[in-house]
């Protein structure tokens, strides 16, 4: 998969450096990954979700953080959106318009 963009992912864990190891890990597995559909996903990351309007939601670090993204199959591209805490997570009030 294509990933828009690791930046995201570096910045946040270099101010939250206890996530920096889950999520180059999260980081790996998807770009090597070749998702078609959502079982693909949960094949990969059980805990996934999905939330509707192509986005999903990822548990990392045994549920410390989240990080939700947008996913094109039709494209194999995976956008991150939003990666923090899971008290941040749960201030979204729309997760869909991120």
């Amino acid at each position: 998969m294509r990933i828009i963009s690791k930046s995201t992912l570096v910045k946040y864990y270099q101010k939250n450096e206890q996530a920096k190891t889950a999520l180059e890990l999260w980081y790996r597995e998807t770009k090597k990954a070749n998702w078609s559909n959502f079982s693909d996903i949960k094949n990969t990351f059980n805990s996934a979700d999905s939330i509707g309007n192509q986005h999903y939601v990822f548990n990392i670090k045994g549920n410390d953080f989240r990080l939700i993204v947008v996913i094109r199959f039709t494209i194999s591209t995976v956008l991150i959106r939003f990666v923090g805490t899971h008290n941040e997570y749960d201030k979204i009030k729309n997760i869909n318009t991120i």
